[in-house]
């Protein structure tokens, strides 16, 4: 048994395949024995929560969704807040994903880090060229998936997102591992696991 709980941020691009990562990095972490706690943060399950809700906030969030635009920071921090304070847990091993997407949430991000003295962060950072980006999310297919949304999806990953993921570079106990998302899922997982050295 770890006698710390690890702290593990993924960074990629839609399409990079970071959901598959992040369920096969929990699992490895409970078979092997390593944590027998874990917590998923994906802020964007709680989005796609609202959305159903049909609340006001909801349509809000839908409209902003439809428009390819990032969902406010206020709203987002609030979502990943509350999923620390319902699930969190001294020994808990948590992993973070699309959250944080914007440098004021990577910020809050590393506040909450303070709050819960986790002193070793790893920062995972599946990496995708644009032209392998663009051809997986075409295949799947989803509504919001057109050229013009796909477009603006990577002009807001890379306006936004990257800095977030940046702001971290120089940060004391924050560890970059950025592995070649081009590549089988296996090999994605193998590459992570080596690069951790777990």
């Amino acid at each position: 048994m770890n006698n710390k709980p690890f702290t593990f941020v993924f960074f990629g691009i839609v399409g990079s395949g970071k959901g598959t990562q992040v369920e096969l990095l929990q699992k490895y972490l409970l078979d092997k024995k390593l944590t027998d706690d874990v917590l998923f943060t994906s802020t964007g399950n709680e989005y796609r929560k609202l959305i159903n809700s049909e609340s006001y906030t909801g349509n809000l969030v839908k409209t902003t969704l439809e428009k390819g635009f990032l969902q406010p920071d206020f709203l987002t921090t609030t979502l990943f807040a509350n999923i620390l304070i319902a699930g969190m847990k001294e020994n808990t091993s948590f992993i973070a994903d699309g959250y944080p997407r914007t440098t004021s949430q990577a910020e809050s991000f590393e506040n909450a880090m303070k709050f819960y003295s986790r002193d070793t962060v790893h920062v995972i950072y599946i990496k995708v060229g644009r032209e392998e980006a663009i051809k997986r999310m075409k295949l799947r297919g989803r509504s919001d998936d057109s050229d013009e949304g796909i477009e603006k999806r990577f002009d807001e990953y890379v306006n936004n997102v990257v800095p977030s993921m940046n702001y971290f570079k120089d940060i004391p106990g924050y560890n970059m591992h950025i592995v070649n998302g081009e590549q089988s899922i296996e090999g994605v997982h193998a590459e992570i696991i080596k690069s951790l050295g777990i």
